[in-house]
């Protein structure tokens, strides 16, 4: 194990911490490291494999593509990009569909999209929103840490208090190109927006006219219980970032729109080599049939609901989310992970105190329990 580390330590730019084990191989909820220890996995690829690891379903649709077609570029046509936009019209009910490689990819190609069909330049975020680490979209993600040794940044950008109506209402103005929300906060530990809160942003939106744009890359494809977050909360926006969970955690990520917002852009006004390509799109559709055939959606809603349940039963501060997107407040998170890992079970700690936790939607009461069982010991170390 150490071997691997410090082989690392030698070739790879260092811009991770890292837990100290090396991951080889998965299956289902669960992973072994290269001395075959098992974990059971409540990270996922940070909530991308949500129909668990190693899935046959789609090993087999990506072995299949792989041999008949991996990449030909956006110059032509491919049945499977087309079959995906298709889909994701059905499940999202937005029009139009671009695909990227990645979250942050996405949430550039809204920003740029944003200020092309609005003419303006000003966006509007949150106070502890994360949404990527390019530079749009690191301008418009909180943390100072991040954006500080990188600026100058996209401009303007304004940071209203999340779940703060009245911050909301002195932040955004006629200048305001779109206002981007993680309807709830991944990285900063899954806070979900207020209801009120959202609602007040569409309103706002009717008298200065500026467009919506919902993060979605960590809560879609039934994260939360739903299809996606905004099922959730009721309210469409005109332009959805996706990803993580769209590919079972191999690279794709996406971005939809509405039919008017279609008709203020022109060709030319982005693109990608890679975005979209078959192996990619094949990959997708095949993570998206699984959660269908399996009802992976409701389960996600079931078991995530008895997660949360099992954990308030704890002495844990703050048990929230929804689905199997859940966060809990301890007094040490960094304390936590170690005594987790030691005992079989890997969890995410996203700042001093919270943890995340997201694992695959397959995940059964069973390995919930074994979770439960090992965060006791926490409780009454």
């Amino acid at each position: 194990m150490n071997d691997w580390i410090e082989r690392e330590s030698k070739v790879y730019i260092q811009f991770f911490n890292r837990i100290p084990i090396v991951i080889e191989s998965g299956k289902g909820c669960w992973v072994y490291d290269i001395e075959g220890r098992r974990y059971l996995d409540l990270v996922a690829g940070i909530a991308c494999v949500v129909t668990g690891h190693s899935n046959e379903f789609i090993i087999e649709r990506m072995k299949k593509q792989a041999e008949k077609l991996i990449h030909v570029s956006n110059l032509y046509y491919t049945k499977p990009q087309i079959e995906l936009a298709e889909k994701l019209r059905e499940i999202t009910g937005l029009d139009r569909f671009f695909f990227t490689n990645s979250g942050t990819e996405s949430v550039e190609a809204a920003l740029k999209i944003a200020r092309k069909c609005t003419g303006r330049k000003k966006f509007v975020s949150f106070v502890n929103d994360f949404h990527g680490r390019t530079m749009g979209a690191l301008s418009v993600t909180w943390k100072e840490k991040f954006r500080k040794p990188f600026e100058p940044l996209v401009q303007p950008v304004a940071f209203a208090d999340f779940n703060s109506i009245e911050s909301l209402e002195k932040t955004v103005d006629e200048e305001t190109a779109a206002v981007i929300l993680e309807l709830i906060q991944g990285e900063s530990g899954v806070y979900p927006a207020d209801r009120e809160f959202v609602k007040r942003i569409f309103e706002l939106k009717e008298k200065f006219d500026f467009l919506v744009i919902f993060d979605e890359v960590q809560t879609g494809f039934g994260r939360t219980g739903e299809w996606f977050a905004k099922d959730i909360y009721g309210f469409q926006p005109d332009i959805i970032a996706m990803a993580k969970a769209m590919g079972n955690g191999f690279p794709i990520g996406g971005v939809g729109i509405t039919e008017e917002i279609h008709g203020r852009i022109d060709k030319g006004d982005h693109g990608s080599t890679f975005g979209g390509n078959p192996l990619a799109c094949a990959v997708s559709l095949a993570t998206i049939e699984f959660i269908e055939e399996n009802n992976l959606v409701k389960n996600s809603k079931k078991m995530g609901d008895y997660f949360r349940k099992r954990l308030s039963e704890l002495d844990f501060k703050n048990v929230r989310g929804y689905g199997l997107m859940i966060g809990v407040t301890v007094d040490d998170a960094n304390t936590f992970v170690s005594h987790a890992l030691k005992n079989g079970v890997l969890v995410n700690a996203t700042s001093e105190k919270d943890i995340r936790i997201v694992p695959p939607l397959t995940i059964g009461k069973e390995e919930i329990d074994f979770a439960i069982e090992v965060f006791r010991k926490f409780d009454k170390r």
